[in-house]
């Protein structure tokens, strides 16, 4: 999947929380990127430490796309922190749309979209693998919309059928399990959630095992499809979760349902 690139770095050499970085000088406040641009701003303590992170940028990304808006100022940064923002600064930035690295001494921010959930757990512990511990991570990065639409439109507001009462398939649940199949396959390693439903009628215990159950039975189908199972996580909500009322057996028949979702 390919986004509209466009990327935003803040640079903020600053450790003290009650004056920020930003505040000590007449830096320009950041614009925002267009398509195709890599915006630098903030503040550094030196004229080398910036030049060092605008040659990182051009590096990866080319002279052309990278605007330059990093001021220099009185502010202090943590030890070895230039070699640790360079660490940051790696190819796998380029992975990233629409997205923002914020560095503010050791706090590091990373925003933005990626392909799949795989590469968004790959960057994150990349990040932190590149860090010393007295470095704090907020991991930001989301898999677009656009998958979980994939999911959507397949499944289509079709409810996957199992026998009454029991977590065994159909031939008519397994044919909308087919489909899925074939539209996972065309996502990149995706991280997909099972989350099974009930109606509200009976004990809730019970609805809980049986939703959790058929959760479990639709994730080993898609295991024995060609759906790698550690890509596929099953829960049962039971009755806790309706989206039609329960007074009438066409709601109570939409809450009996399966749900996917992508994994965050």
């Amino acid at each position: 999947m390919r986004f509209p690139f466009s990327y935003s770095i803040l640079m903020l050499a600053a450790l003290s929380v009650q004056v920020p970085a930003l505040a000590q000088t007449a830096a320009p406040a950041p614009a925002t990127p267009q398509p195709g641009q890599v915006l630098a701003s903030g503040t550094v303590p030196d004229d080398a430490t910036k030049a060092s992170v605008l040659a990182r940028l051009r590096e990866l990304y080319g002279a052309e796309r990278v605007v330059d808006q990093i001021a220099v100022g009185q502010v202090t940064m943590p030890a070895n922190w230039n070699t640790y923002v360079q660490k940051l600064m790696s190819p796998d930035l380029r992975q990233i749309s629409r997205g923002q690295l914020k560095i503010d001494g050791n706090a590091v921010s990373l925003r933005g979209e990626v392909a799949n959930e795989a590469l968004r757990q790959r960057i994150a512990g990349n990040v932190t693998a590149s860090l010393n511990p007295t470095y704090t991570v907020d991991n930001g990065l989301r898999v677009p919309a656009a998958d979980q639409a994939v999911l959507d439109n397949t499944l289509a507001n079709r409810t996957i059928e199992f026998e009454s009462g029991k977590a065994a398939l159909t031939p008519a649940g397994r044919a909308i399990l087919d489909e899925m199949v074939a539209a996972m396959l065309k996502l990149k390693n995706p991280k997909v959630e099972i989350i099974g439903h009930t109606d509200n009628v009976g004990l809730r215990a019970s609805n809980v095992n049986l939703s959790q159950a058929r959760a479990a039975t639709v994730k080993d189908y898609l295991a024995s499809h060609g759906i790698a199972e550690e890509q596929l996580s099953a829960s049962g909500q039971g009755p806790d979760r309706p989206i039609a009322s329960n007074d009438s057996a066409d709601g109570r028949a939409r809450n009996r349902r399966i749900e996917f979702r992508m994994a965050r």
